[in-house]
């Protein structure tokens, strides 16, 4: 049975707190409907109607493209243990890139991985909870490093280089670009 919620609350912020991953939605007005899961520990609770998490780049930058032309977010997390339980989060969202006014005040919730290109700030306007038994037990083994060692390893100027090129989305929606490598660690 689905229950809704206006803000998050004490149960729901231990909740997120204990999944190692999460789903992210986004849509535009046209063209292809964005769903990427994310782990690492990129994800906080800001508040009761307020959450961001730290992006850093891979295959794409639907989210950021998505967010610009549309706004509408939904994040999504399982519980793959017991009990069962999803968690939908839905809101609008903001890109924050390294350059923006806001990117201190949210980095500083953050230890900024290798790779992180922007922070996605979200207002939370519901939240919806359902039983998830459909959902199969899994066990978290470990984190992947292959991304935050690949660009660990990159050249500083090259990543920046290659990141300022690419400002659009598949399918064709502006994108801004960070305008700093965060690497080392």
């Amino acid at each position: 049975m689905a229950e809704f919620f206006d803000a998050l609350n004490e149960d729901h912020v231990a909740f997120i707190a204990k999944q190692p991953m999460f789903f992210v939605a986004t849509a535009a007005a046209d063209g292809r409907i964005n769903l990427s899961p994310k782990g690492y520990d990129a994800f906080r609770v800001l508040g009761p109607d307020r959450v961001a998490y730290l992006d850093l780049g891979g295959s794409g930058n639907e989210t950021h493209a998505h967010l610009v032309a549309d706004g509408r977010i939904t994040i999504m997390f399982n519980n793959f243990a017991n009990p069962a339980l999803i968690m939908r989060l839905y809101g609008t969202g903001k890109p924050v890139l390294p350059q923006d006014t806001g990117w201190d005040e949210l980095a500083a919730h953050f230890d900024i991985l290798p790779g992180t290109r922007q922070i996605f700030d979200i207002k939370v306007d519901n939240i919806q909870t359902s039983c998830g038994w459909g959902v199969p037990q899994m066990e978290m083994k470990a984190e992947r490093e292959t991304l935050v060692k690949y660009h660990r390893q990159a050249d500083p100027e090259a990543w920046v280089a290659k990141t300022a090129g690419r400002v659009k989305s598949i399918d064709g929606l502006p994108t801004r670009a960070s305008d700093r490598y965060f690497g080392g660690k």
